[in-house]
């Protein structure tokens, strides 16, 4: 599997806890796990540990988002474009494996892929300024 389908992945189980408690994600990774049949027990255990990796620095990625978007903030943006900025701002700030030019690009093609028309600009827009 790529890259930017574990990336993809991972983008799908952050999108999902924004409907769950936080309690509930043991669960929910097991029924994410099961609805994707295509992804292998390491893969899985790569994407999980990625999007734990994201929660534990969930609070310092919002900030940063918030001081980063004029006249917005984290409260105000759409689930998809929410989930899609913190896995990029997760991977300029953390993940030094990551190229910023990759990880603004691989935004905007999810938000080309799963959000409304204007998510590709938006996103754009946000990282540029915040790269």
């Amino acid at each position: 599997m790529t890259r930017s389908q574990l990336r993809e992945y991972a983008f799908k189980l952050l999108f999902r806890v924004e409907f769950h408690d936080p309690g509930d994600m043991p669960e929910q990774e097991e029924f994410f796990f099961d609805e994707e049949p295509a992804m292998s027990e390491k893969e899985f255990g790569e994407v999980k540990e990625r999007v734990n990796r994201i929660f534990a620095e969930l609070p310092q990625i919002d900030e940063s988002l918030n001081e980063n978007i004029e006249g917005w903030d984290v409260t105000r943006i759409g689930k998809v474009e929410l989930a899609i900025l913190r896995l990029a701002v997760f991977e300029i700030r953390f993940d030094e494996k990551i190229p910023t030019g990759v990880a603004i690009n691989e935004a905007v093609e999810l938000a080309k892929k799963y959000g409304p028309t204007s998510s590709a600009s938006f996103i754009n827009g946000i990282l540029a300024k915040y790269a």
